[in-house]
């Protein structure tokens, strides 16, 4: 007789309010990091080259960068940056073995969101 084939589930929760804070830094790390790779390298990189290249190009952008919706897109950037950083730097220390634990790998993951939203906030103030 064969044994029972245990049924397996028809769908996958792909629902992320059911993750735990270290499930949603480790999916957050890996969006910021491509996003970070794709638009925003290159339009810094172009950014750079725009301004550094001339006055006029640097008060053109100037004045582009003052609108209050570059502003807006400009921490958006700023927390995908923070964000990465920080969770980058919590992934080597639980490559140290530091943290592994269940408490303390949760703890670190809110303290990721909390310095990155607090790092965004920073520079929201200097940029206001």
């Amino acid at each position: 007789m064969k044994p029972a084939i245990p049924q397996r589930p028809k769908y996958y929760d792909l629902n992320l309010a059911n993750l735990p804070a270290p499930g949603l830094v480790s999916i957050f790390h890996r969006i910021s990091g491509a996003l970070l790779f794709v638009p925003v390298i290159p339009a810094l990189l172009f950014l750079m080259q725009a301004t550094l290249g001339s006055e006029a190009g640097y008060l053109q952008w100037r004045g582009v960068l003052a609108m209050p919706a570059v502003k807006l897109i400009l921490l958006g950037f700023t927390w995908l940056y923070a964000h990465h950083f920080f969770a980058g730097i919590r992934y080597l220390l639980l490559d140290l073995h530091w943290g592994i634990g269940k408490e303390p790998a949760r703890a670190s993951a809110k303290l990721v969101f909390v310095l990155g939203a607090f790092a965004t906030l920073l520079v929201a103030w200097r940029v206001w």
